[in-house]
């Protein structure tokens, strides 16, 4: 069996087109989405992921504010950059990029961000309506995931899907999408953990796997029922090569698989122009 290949990068790139059409028509309206980050620090593997945002903000007419703060920052010094980005009308959505340096508090930060600008969809008001099955920014991953699956025309309404992760960012918030009764969800799903007994057993029982432990080569051939779809959502780094939690070698066994590379970033990455968008349109005020 040669699994189908689960191609993140052409699907984003249909949603980069159909978030450009809805921000040009934004643009004659008036509004001008704009999508800010705020990065502390120097990390490099952070400071990419900022400039590919916007760089993707570019190509579909998004305005990107951006503010790079010292690593030695202080917790009011960031705070009072939130507040600015709270209080701008021409940032519509935005991020504080994570992981923050030691010493400053992340969930501090992260609760300071208006809900309504929370790009991310993870700040506790936006996951409680997730909870709820209310509408609001959908966590940009796990999006990115269900529409993936989507795009392929994988089953998963009324199948079994095993997520294995349970982070706040992926696990959590994709098992409870998946779950809701709504158009390519509709699941049953089980999350589990590096620390399940018979993890392997387990996994073996979904139609869909999505790995999300940041556990480089967990999901292994044999874990793998035939025909599942195996989603790598986790990452680790060797060096500088970019490692999936799925082996490769599963791909002789699955029925669909992402790639190591441009399979749910580049949807992630999408997924946020998306929520930028709708929310320069819930804002809806010409400037």
């Amino acid at each position: 069996m040669t699994a189908t290949i689960l191609n993140g990068e052409v699907v984003a790139a249909r949603i980069r087109a159909e978030v450009a059409d809805a921000t040009a028509e934004l643009r004659r309206a008036g509004i001008h989405p704009g999508l800010g980050t705020i990065l502390v620090g120097d990390d490099v593997a952070s400071a990419r992921y900022v400039a590919m945002k916007h760089e993707d903000c570019a190509e579909v007419g998004i305005v990107s504010v951006h503010e790079h703060l010292p690593a030695d920052v202080t917790q009011g010094e960031l705070e009072a950059v939130i507040a600015r980005f709270n209080a701008d009308p021409a940032v519509h959505a935005y991020l504080v990029q994570i992981p923050l340096p030691a010493g400053l508090d992340e969930e501090a930060a992260l609760l300071a961000v208006d809900s309504r600008k929370d790009v991310d969809g993870l700040h506790p008001e936006n996951l409680g309506r997730l909870v709820m099955g209310s509408p609001g920014p959908l966590p940009c991953t796990p999006a990115g995931i269900v529409e993936l699956l989507a795009a392929y025309e994988v089953p998963v309404e009324g199948r079994h899907v095993v997520v294995i992760g349970r982070g706040l960012t992926i696990g959590r918030p994709l098992a409870l999408l998946l779950a809701l009764k709504r158009p390519g969800c509709n699941a049953a799903v089980t999350v589990v953990h590096t620390g399940v007994t018979d993890l392997a057993g387990l996994v073996r029982t979904g139609d869909v796997v999505v790995a999300a432990a940041g556990s480089a080569g967990l999901v292994t051939p044999d874990m793998v029922k035939p025909g599942a779809a195996v989603v790598g959502a986790g990452t680790s780094w060797r060096g500088r090569t970019l490692l999936s939690d799925v082996d490769e070698a599963v791909a002789g066994v699955a029925g669909w698989i992402t790639p190591r590379i441009g399979g749910v970033g580049p949807m992630t990455r999408a997924m946020l122009l998306r929520n930028t968008v709708r929310a320069a349109a819930r804002a809806g005020t010409p400037r």
